[in-house]
């Protein structure tokens, strides 16, 4: 299954007053990229998300989020939020601004 195109349409949206805010289509997904940076990635199964190696325990503990986990090992830095988490505005609003906000740490590529 593809990702969900109105949940994309969501994410567009919760991105849309970012600067340097690109798409490509990978990992089955839909990335969002910041300056060259991916901040989260669309998937079947949710929202990869990237909240960097010093926030990735913190973000663990929240609802609906658990390790990325594409090559049989945790992703440091990366979560997952499942789908039921991004049903409301606002748990998706803040996923994508956790994303956005740590690419736009990192130097521009």
């Amino acid at each position: 299954m593809a990702y969900d195109e109105l949940l994309a349409g969501r994410v567009r949206a919760g991105l849309a007053d970012r600067s340097s805010i690109s798409e490509r289509k990978m990992f089955g997904g839909l990335a969002f990229i910041l300056a060259g940076n991916m901040c989260c990635c669309l998937t079947d199964r949710g929202l990869m998300v990237r909240v960097g190696p010093d926030a990735y325990e913190d973000a663990l503990v929240l609802p609906h989020a658990g390790p990325m986990n594409m090559t049989g090992r945790p992703m440091r830095g990366w979560v997952l939020v499942v789908l039921e988490g991004l049903a409301g505005d606002d748990g998706l609003a803040e996923w994508v601004c956790r994303g956005a906000d740590f690419a736009a740490t990192l130097p521009a590529k």
